[in-house]
């Protein structure tokens, strides 16, 4: 193993090493390296950052964590609570960032939903007749603290679990609650799972780590023996706070939890921490060695939009992002910052689309690369259920005919085997001056004689109407222009953007030379446009309109909902 080091232009103390749940996760979009860094919570860049400012939370669920805290901890009635959370905008009287009226209005819901999800596991373990659970409001933290430091230069390791914590009055049992923003994520890995539990079985007693330190362990004379005693038995339970629905994740023994971290946790923990390859990526914007990350591509002014009269931290910015401000801010704030979605089903022209977008990143991913063949997908909503697609009778024959009308324009046919493709390759760059790591995430990224392909793949009843440019109907194209015209990928003299339209019975691409220049420029206004407002835009106030309909975030949204009362009584 070799030594892990400093990256270029941080400092800090690299002998603490914590490590939660995100980590494990390996995201393969996840820069590696950025990953390692992060598990060191000692490291800073350096020269530290200027000072920063954001106007509103951005973490959803810290309103309804220190909701919830006041509820169990301080046994406050839940109205109380809930007047605070709102006469306080959130803040709860300390000096944290005021949340958005939307977000306001979803942590009030969540607190309900919070509730009948307790009430429900409580029910549950008295029909059982195993014991209930109360709140516990210190951490559980494993640490291994060694003799000296090791070849990855750490002393000091702490495995953590963030969540709603409970025990039994004896403390035979333990409860780790994993929090969703939605309805209860039962898809988490194998090694988060093992993690979790770990951490619940063996995990001490601690408070919260200060900023610059490792957890400091309470005293066991502090606590009541139930609270520092090893429980037999630990549930890792996952909760949606969106819904209130919940599922058992884990319930094990100390046994069964020792196994599944050997095989599943300990793995992962010893890959996320030592390696060094970097692959810039979202996660670039909360990494502290940005600074000295030669990997990441800058271009200044990519956005084209001006630096905001504060400086803002550093966050990501997506074409997608956008779009979303330009319809509605507070949609922008609500579903993209906080991402906050209702669970109302998308149209289903839009599930259409990305049942085929899915069949086709399945068909481009295949190894060795090989062209699509001239045959239709699924033709069923049985088939199409079975890949995770609600799809009706006809909306499942109209994505196998579009499937089958790729065939004609595949990207993939005739290209050479040593050319490279990326399926939703996730393309990051640093526009410096704001501060941004701007995101594109084409459909398809191939190389083909010398140059690079960015293929974007669309499906659609009729062809587009109207006389507006393709790279104002569609953005991304525009960005995509822009990130080969600042040298982020591929030659620009020797590359394209392509657009992929797919209908029922035809098919047709459409391709952007980004070497020329009038291109270039018309790419640049489109962007600058969207760019510029939300760069300076710090309110995210809602604006009702025709996209208050399909708005995922309107069940929070007092403007948006007063506009479909009144438009629904006109009609």
């Amino acid at each position: 193993m070799s030594p892990w080091q400093l990256p270029p232009r941080t400092t800090g103390d690299i002998r603490l090493v914590r490590t939660g749940l995100p980590a494990i996760r390996e995201d393969l979009r996840d820069c590696p390296a950025g990953i390692a860094v992060r598990t060191r919570p000692l490291v800073r860049q350096d020269p530290r950052p200027p000072r920063a400012a954001t106007p509103w939370e951005t973490f959803a669920l810290g309103p309804l964590m220190t909701a919830l805290d006041r509820i169990e901890h301080y046994r406050l009635p839940e109205n109380l609570v809930l007047d605070e959370l709102h006469g306080s905008q959130g803040t709860f009287g300390n000096r944290s960032r005021p949340v958005h009226a939307g977000l306001l209005a979803w942590t009030t819901a969540a607190v309900s939903h919070w509730r009948a999800a307790r009430e429900a596991n409580l029910a549950d373990l008295r029909a059982g007749g195993r014991p209930v659970t109360y709140p516990v409001d210190e951490h559980w933290v494993v640490r291994d603290l060694l003799r000296e430091p090791d070849d990855r230069g750490a002393a000091l390791y702490e495995r953590t679990a963030w969540g709603r914590r409970y025990t039994s009055p004896c403390g035979t049992v333990r409860e780790l609650w994993l929090l969703s923003l939605g309805s209860a994520k039962e898809d988490r890995p194998d090694a988060e799972i093992a993690a979790a539990a770990h951490v619940a079985m063996f995990g001490e007693p601690c408070a919260t780590a200060r900023y610059g330190s490792a957890h400091e362990p309470i005293s066991p004379h502090l606590l009541h023996p139930a609270r520092t005693a090893r429980p037999e038995r630990v549930r890792v339970i996952a909760v949606g706070c969106g819904d209130g629905s919940s599922a058992v994740l884990a319930d094990w023994d100390e046994s069964t939890t020792r196994d599944r971290y050997r095989r599943h946790a300990a793995p992962a923990l010893a890959r996320v921490v030592s390696r060094t390859a970097r692959t810039p990526a979202s996660t670039c914007a909360k990494c502290p060695a940005i600074a000295g990350c030669h990997d990441l591509h800058r271009a200044p002014g990519v956005l084209g939009a001006p630096e905001p009269p504060r400086r803002r931290e550093r966050r990501t910015v997506s074409v997608s992002d956008l779009r979303a401000h330009a319809a509605c801010p507070a949609r922008y704030h609500l579903t993209r910052v906080l991402h906050l979605r209702s669970p109302r089903p998308e149209s289903e022209a839009v599930r259409r689309g990305r049942a085929v977008d899915d069949w086709l990143n399945e068909q481009h991913a295949r190894l060795p690369h090989r062209p699509c063949e001239h045959e239709p997908g699924p033709a069923t909503p049985q088939a199409w259920a079975e890949r995770g697609f609600a799809l009706g009778p006809q909306a499942s024959r109209t994505a196998s005919l579009m499937i089958a009308q790729h065939a004609w324009t595949c990207p993939l046919d005739g290209l050479e085997p040593d050319e490279t493709v990326s399926v939703q390759h996730q393309l990051a760059v640093y526009d410096e001056p704001l501060d941004t790591i701007v995101i594109a995430t084409p459909d398809l990224v191939h190389t083909r004689a010398g140059g690079t392909v960015l293929r974007e793949t669309k499906t659609a009843s009729t062809p587009p109407r109207g006389d507006q440019p393709l790279l104002r109907r569609w953005p991304q194209l525009a960005l995509s222009v822009l990130l080969l015209d600042a040298g982020a990928v591929g030659d620009p003299s020797r590359s394209r953007v392509e657009l992929e339209i797919l209908y029922e019975e035809d098919s047709e691409v459409r391709s952007i030379d980004p070497a020329l220049p009038h291109v270039v420029g018309e790419a640049r206004q489109v962007i600058t446009e969207l760019a510029g407002a939300w760069t300076s835009d710090a309110t995210y106030t809602a604006r009702p309109g025709r996209a208050c309909a399909d708005c995922e975030a309107l069940d929070w949204c007092r403007p948006g909902l007063d506009h479909t009362a009144t438009q629904e009584q006109r009609d």
